[in-house]
């Protein structure tokens, strides 16, 4: 598992700011769950949340499959985690989720993720929309968002992780 990190350099251009911004927010969520167990890594942030670092990462599966598959190609393979009677399924792990799996097919997804946005230009519309608005958004939109998504979570992943094991970084 990588958790060695990098910021893109200062004077990257913006596609490879963008993406280099991402990749450093995916590996720093992949660092926070880093040297923990499965049992740890299911472990509730505050009950009666059931926030957990496994949770977090079959999120961002869920997130990376929504923002590329869907919305950016139009690709609807349907939800890993979630069904219409549990739409917050990602978070509801129990003893028989792991990290391998979960880890897994959170890589798969970022890495169909970089397949599908390679194909389009950062101003180019996608090819679906928001299922919510039928709004259409440009790469360098969902690049934002993806980058502000995994922003945010991370420090989620921080307290979560510290409340562990007392471990912390930035």
């Amino acid at each position: 598992m990588k958790t060695e990190r990098s910021e893109p350099a200062p004077d990257a251009g913006e596609r490879a700011m963008l993406e280099g911004w991402l990749d450093y927010h995916r590996d720093t969520l992949a660092w926070k769950c880093a040297g923990l167990d499965d049992a740890q890594l299911r472990t509730a942030s505050v009950p009666p949340s059931e926030f957990s670092l496994l949770g977090l990462v079959r999120h961002m599966a869920e997130v990376e499959r929504g923002w590329f598959r869907q919305v950016l190609v139009n690709d609807d393979p349907g939800s890993i985690y979630c069904t219409a009677e549990d739409p917050d399924g990602e978070f509801h792990v129990t003893d028989k989720d792991t990290w391998d799996e979960a880890y897994a097919t959170w890589q798969q997804e970022i890495a169909v993720a970089r397949r599908n946005a390679v194909r389009f230009g950062l101003d180019d519309l996608s090819e679906g929309a928001s299922r919510s608005s039928g709004t259409s958004f440009n790469l360098r939109w969902i690049y934002t968002h993806m980058i502000e998504e995994y922003a945010r979570h991370n420090g989620h992943a921080d307290l979560v992780r510290e409340r562990i094991d007392g471990a912390t970084g930035d």
